[in-house]
């Protein structure tokens, strides 16, 4: 495996001043058949494998976190797990998230892009939007903090629900027929809505 000059200057910067906390962190914590250099050389190569780095704020969990990935790949592959394995599993899980490092970072690639689309809803949509979902503020605090009426609170929730939904199912995946669903629903809803306006 060949390995990007970019990749080795980020790994040179970013991860190895970790790998002696990492170290650290594995020796209190044996596994039967893996050994510590066998852990970091897979972490490593993990790291190197992973298609951008962009994502990952905080790298030393992000590094610990894959680590931990390693050490429950070879519980899993191997045929008979001592009891003592299964309990370290509990141990290293105080210490690591659950959450696999690509999961985390898919996660954090969604909210990001969910923050995105609740960027562009039009001012006073926005942040009807954000005091009641975001911050979990109730309509009528929302109508006080904004100096709106209730019942613009409660027509900006709607249309804020009504383009986000909008925007997230034509932005989606073509496969996604749920989401497809409920976007043609709410273009049919709108319509009817705009036509009886109109009348």
């Amino acid at each position: 495996m060949r390995v990007s000059t970019e990749r080795a200057l980020w790994l040179s910067r970013h991860v190895l001043p970790h790998e002696p906390a990492l170290r650290g962190w594995l020796s209190g914590r044996k596994i039967a058949g893996l050994e510590i250099d066998d852990i970091v050389q897979e972490t490593y190569a993990r790291l190197i494998t992973v298609e951008s780095v962009t994502a990952i704020t905080n790298v030393r969990n992000y590094m610990f976190q894959t680590a931990y990935s390693v050490m429950v790949s070879h519980i899993r592959r191997a045929k008979v797990v001592p009891f003592q394995a299964v309990s370290d599993l509990d141990y290293f899980e105080a210490a690591a998230l659950e959450f696999s490092p690509e999961d985390q970072v898919a996660d954090r690639d969604e909210l990001r892009r969910l923050a995105g689309v609740i960027a562009t809803l039009p001012g006073k949509i926005r942040e009807v939007f954000i005091l009641r979902r975001v911050h979990g503020l109730s309509q009528r605090d929302v109508a006080k903090t904004l100096g709106l009426s209730e019942s613009t609170v409660e027509k900006h929730m709607s249309r804020s629900i009504y383009m986000l939904m909008k925007m997230i199912s034509h932005g989606g995946n073509d496969s996604a027929r749920a989401s497809r669903a409920w976007g043609s629903k709410l273009n049919k809803d709108q319509a009817r809505r705009e036509r009886k306006r109109d009348s």
